[in-house]
């Protein structure tokens, strides 16, 4: 029997789930019907456009955009505040439900994941068929639609969700790979980035069936290792587990699932920070101290690496986490773009034991953790947006 994986992808994920939040409150409008965002505070330039309703796609709004240039083109946009916390709980109650017809499932990001169908079929049927009934479920009792992506391996399935959009359910099977992507962009295969569609284009390679049938010697000149896994890949050949190992880690963990292949190691490290304010605030909200870092890195062929260190000291502090995440980082070696960034603390603690160096700045780390005191209460009375790392504030992250 041939295996058989599904994928589930929520359609615009942070709109739909603010929707039904606002429906519930007793919001009159559906903000999924009219000219709306996410976004954030529009009077800082950290205000982008996260989500993007259909009426404001089609009046040009891209994703990603300041919500000053949105508002150019759409004058009557109305904007509405992302909420984290109930994009955390909407997407627990999507994998939940799931998990509920089998454990062998994968979180790929907040909205999405994969499923290992091929153990089930036997018990559920055909895939097509309990797809249409997981999608009505769905959007009957979750109150939202999703894309499934039907295909014999994790790729495959993943480039089927994609195809059109939204609830819709689509096939990529091994034997429909030549008919139904042979012909599309190269730039459209799943892990090809912008850098690489570009070198690939440059050497005449314009589609995926002229990737798939390309010369391994020809392309590792310009990738390397990478040469043989962008081919197979091309041919719709991934041998990829669906790995839900992941799915409940310990201790005190923050990941951002990343709308394009990141490359550049300044980038990383803007997330780096952001990640690092975020567990550390966690954790000095619960008074715990943590002793092991980790970072989590998923690249652009669904490979997960995670790497991490024991400290000399355990630790609450913004930038000493910060700072061993980018030791860490650097120490994988990575050299593949990467699609999932993030960090874990673990080995907690209610209190510190602290042993000191003659080396060690004392006035600096009191400092330090004074100031980490003080953005968490700023944090706290007046939201998130108020104050961030200047480094933060000037990286075109935020822009």
């Amino acid at each position: 029997m041939d295996r058989v994986v599904l994928h589930v992808d929520v359609n615009n994920a942070f709109l739909s789930w603010t929707a039904i939040d606002l429906l519930d409150k007793g919001y009159k409008e559906d903000i999924r019907n009219i000219y709306a965002i996410i976004g954030g505070d529009e009077k800082k330039r950290t205000g982008i456009v996260l989500a993007r309703s259909q009426l404001a796609k089609k009046a040009g709004v891209i994703t990603g955009e300041p919500i000053f240039m949105a508002r150019k083109k759409c004058p009557y946009l109305k904007n509405f505040k992302s909420d984290y916390s109930l994009y955390q709980k909407k997407s627990k109650q999507l994998f939940d439900y799931i998990s509920k017809y089998t454990p062998d499932i994968e979180i790929f990001s907040i909205d999405e994941c994969f499923i290992e169908y091929t153990n089930v079929k036997k018990l559920y049927g055909d895939e097509i068929e309990f797809s249409k009934k997981l999608s009505k479920e769905i959007k009957k009792n979750l109150g939202f639609t999703v894309n499934i992506g039907i295909g014999n391996n994790k790729l495959c399935a993943k480039m089927a969700s994609d195809f059109s959009k939204p609830n819709k359910i689509h096939t990529l099977y091994k034997h429909e790979v030549k008919e139904k992507i042979y012909n599309l962009p190269v730039g459209e295969l799943f892990g090809i980035g912008k850098k690489t569609n570009e070198k690939l284009n440059n050497i005449g390679i314009k589609t995926i069936g002229e990737l798939a049938n390309s010369n391994v010697e020809t392309l590792y000149k310009l990738f390397k290792n990478q040469a043989n896994k962008m081919i197979q890949h091309a041919q719709g050949i991934d041998n990829s587990i669906v790995d839900s190992s992941y799915n409940e880690p310990k201790g005190i963990s923050n990941e951002i699932t990343l709308d394009r292949n990141i490359e550049d190691k300044n980038e990383v490290y803007h997330y780096l920070l952001f990640l690092s304010e975020s567990v550390a605030m966690r954790l000095r909200k619960q008074n715990k101290y943590a002793k092991v870092i980790a970072v989590i890195i998923k690249n652009k062929y669904f490979i997960r690496k995670t790497h991490q260190k024991t400290l000399n000291n355990h630790t609450n502090n913004t930038n000493e986490i910060y700072e061993f995440s980018k030791k860490i980082y650097d120490e994988m070696q990575n050299d593949d773009a990467i699609r999932l960034i993030g960090i874990r603390l673990d080995n907690l603690t209610d209190k510190t034991e602290e042993q000191l160096s003659l080396f060690d700045n004392v006035t600096k780390k009191e400092n330090d953790s004074n100031l980490d005191n003080v953005l968490d209460y700023l944090k706290d009375k007046y939201g998130n947006d108020i104050i961030c790392k200047a480094s933060l504030n000037k990286s075109d992250f935020f822009q």
